[in-house]
């Protein structure tokens, strides 16, 4: 520990946290094994559709921006989240120094966040398309869109800056073990000997406003959609527009449902520690595997784009054997 005297408090910051993770929980070697298989299936899905969407020119459009943009920020979040849990079974390394921990709670967040505000920049590209059909390529252009994207990475990096920064000014006296998977800012904070408050003030307001705004705003969203949809007179017409919101629906499910019920779970009635951490890390690893899987196989664009890239390979490989024949 490292103290600072002042006039009446002892400021304490502790060189280490000690992570509990999932040590208490019986047969967890098994749920260690499944977050290998998640983490290998995440890495493997978000890079294979990040690679088609930069190879497929057709999908070189704005939407697709946002896109690229969700798969980066599930292969980042999931790379910042599991590696250092498959580091805590298998090396026993559940010590973190105080600086890695603040670097660990800032990029968890700051990826989860740009999950969230992704899924609702879809949303927003979702409703132009169908309800102002004849002025979608003039508001959802790359720029545009490239815009948005960078304005949801600089809103995120700086509240999440100020939310990991006020982690400092807490003193930590009591006990230095996380009761978490990960450094958690809730069972972190909850550590603290002085006044959190302002810590726990700027929690809720994140998780208002990163969370529970983006969920409000895509229910508006696609509240306007079904109207327009229903204005549509050919049924054919319909089903179609409706097809386009059919994956980005499925994401959405997967990754508000689970955050939000856990939430109301763990507010209105007393949860087991040990299922709170199971469900919490669950809503976190299984959105950034399931996302790319989904939008390969619900997406047209996405899969048309592969059978061209896997023609257009065959065709190569093909043209490459007949020279070779030809020396």
């Amino acid at each position: 520990m490292q103290s600072n005297s002042s006039a009446n408090v002892t400021f304490v910051r502790p060189a280490t946290f000690f992570i509990s993770g999932f040590s208490n929980m019986p047969h967890v070697k098994y749920y260690y094994l499944f977050l290998c298989f998640v983490y290998a299936v995440t890495v493997l899905g978000n890079s294979f559709i990040m690679c088609i969407i930069y190879l497929a020119r057709r999908l070189h459009t704005a939407k697709y921006i946002a896109v690229l943009n969700l798969a980066l920020s599930d292969l980042c979040g999931s790379s910042a989240l599991v590696p250092k849990l498959i580091d805590m079974f298998l090396f026993e390394q559940q010590e973190i120094s105080y600086e890695a921990c603040l670097m660990n709670m800032f990029f968890v967040f700051h990826f989860m966040n740009l999950q969230s505000l992704t899924l609702l920049a879809l949303a927003y590209d979702r409703l132009v398309a169908i309800c102002f059909p004849l002025k979608y390529h003039a508001v959802i252009t790359k720029t545009s869109m490239s815009l948005i994207i960078g304005s949801m990475w600089l809103f995120s990096v700086t509240l999440f800056a100020v939310l990991v920064g006020l982690v400092n000014r807490l003193s930590f006296c009591r006990s230095t073990v996380i009761s978490s998977y990960f450094c958690d800012h809730g069972p972190i904070i909850s550590l603290s000997c002085n006044s959190n408050f302002i810590n726990y003030l700027l929690a809720y307001i994140c998780f208002g406003l990163l969370i529970c705004m983006p969920v409000i705003l895509i229910t508006l969203t696609y509240c306007c959609i079904a109207g327009a949809l229903f204005k549509i007179s050919h049924g054919v017409d319909r089903i179609k527009a409706m097809k386009t919101c059919t994956s980005h629906l499925v994401l959405v499910a997967i990754f508000y449902l689970p955050i939000l019920s856990v939430n109301v779970k763990s507010i209105s009635t007393s949860i087991d520690p040990n299922s709170r951490i199971i469900n919490n890390s669950l809503t976190q690893i299984i959105p950034p595997m399931l996302n790319p899987i989904i939008y390969t196989l619900k997406t047209e664009e996405v899969m048309q784009s592969i059978k061209e890239l896997y023609k257009r390979h065959k065709v190569n490989t093909i043209l490459e054997r007949n020279v070779k024949q030809r020396k």
